[in-house]
């Protein structure tokens, strides 16, 4: 085959990539592949609400919604990596081939997107040992050999529970997974899943139980430079059974994966929801010194009488301070469509605030 002929395939290859590229701009479809000293780890849900996420750290992002080309461009404008959900069935992957192609495909879907890795994100029962235990282990391993190879410079991560001791029976190899892909996100927020004592309302995210658990992970010798921490930009809104003059809140009981309690009493409630009921509630911004963490009580139209736990700039910033103090690799959030992006001047401070956080106190 003649050198003539080789450049005119590249060529003609050149040209179709683009004329396939959705940007304004074609050379805004090349991957990212510029590592950044400290991550901004920031899920989107789908929307337009990333318009107004601060671009001036945001280093990568996960599609949870909808594929969006306009984010994919805008982010890639602002040198910042888009990557792709990875989610399957365990018991599906078990099998070789089936991992491979599941692996196969999703490179397939990166490429076609112009995207720059993937997130796993699979949050299932696993048991130590078992046939899932060792196909989860090896699809990490799988798919980030897959994608640095076909897309050089691709980042692959893993989401983890907030503690490494089987949280909701998650009992994954977190060491060879953690040596196998380039980040591991720690989910630091539902961390009322399993509720074993009292069935009360809690913090979504105590800040000494969250970090505490990083220790856990680094006295597993794990690389804090491999560790991002996440935080809720959400919180619990929980229907009383019964409010102390303490104010303690009982709540229903209602298990999950072995606990007899759960986070599932409550329901998850946006930031910008809870900025707005707050300052309608009963007791206003309460503040537990132990857990510390903000709440509120607040009465609802049928008399109803609620707690809600929620974070906010002054207990995140008290976790994000430990992330420069370990040399941890960044921090992120879920996730970065709920904040009030309105004109609203006290909307903007707010959401400035949490974005703001993320860098510690």
């Amino acid at each position: 085959m003649s050198l003539f002929f080789l450049l005119f395939l590249s060529s003609l290859m050149v040209v179709n990539w683009a004329e396939s590229c959705p940007c304004e701009r074609p050379e805004l479809c090349q991957q990212i592949r510029d590592e950044r000293d400290f991550e901004v780890f920031v899920f989107d849900v789908g929307g337009k609400t990333w318009k107004s996420y601060n671009w001036s750290v945001v280093t990568t992002v996960a599609t949870f919604g909808k594929y969006d080309a306009e984010l994919m461009c805008h982010a890639h404008s602002k040198g910042a990596r888009v990557v792709l959900k990875g989610d399957v069935h365990l018991a599906d992957i078990v099998d070789q081939n089936n991992r491979t192609g599941w692996i196969t495909e999703k490179v397939k879907l990166a490429k076609s997107q112009f995207m720059d890795g993937i997130n796993i994100d699979i949050e299932q029962a696993v048991e130590e040992g078992s046939p899932e235990y060792l196909a989860l282990t090896d699809l990490v391993k799988e798919t980030t050999e897959a994608f640095h190879r076909e897309i050089p410079g691709s980042q692959v991560s893993f989401d983890v529970a907030w503690s490494p001791k089987c949280i909701d029976k998650r009992c994954y190899d977190y060491v060879t997974i953690a040596e196998s892909c380039d980040l591991v996100f720690v989910m630091s927020y539902d961390e009322q899943s399993q509720i074993l004592g009292d069935c009360i309302a809690m913090a979504n995210a105590p800040v000494t139980q969250t970090l505490h658990a990083y220790d856990q992970y680094l006295n597993l010798k794990i690389a804090p430079e491999k560790l991002v921490m996440g935080v809720p930009w959400y919180g619990y809104d929980y229907p009383c059974l019964n409010l102390s003059q303490e104010g303690i809140c009982c709540i229903a009981k209602v298990p999950f994966r072995g606990a007899p309690c759960s986070d599932a009493a409550g329901k998850q409630k946006a930031y910008s929801w809870i900025m707005k009921q707050v300052n309608s509630s009963l007791s206003g911004r309460l503040w537990d010194g132990k857990q510390q963490a903000p709440n509120f009580n607040y009465m609802d139209p049928e008399g109803q009488i609620h707690q809600v736990w929620y974070d906010d700039p002054e207990s995140i910033c008290l976790k994000t301070d430990f992330v420069k103090s370990k040399g941890l690799r960044g921090v992120g959030m879920w996730n970065g469509n709920i904040l009030d992006y309105s004109d609203d001047p006290v909307a903007k401070q707010q959401s400035a605030m949490m974005w703001n956080a993320l860098f510690g106190c």
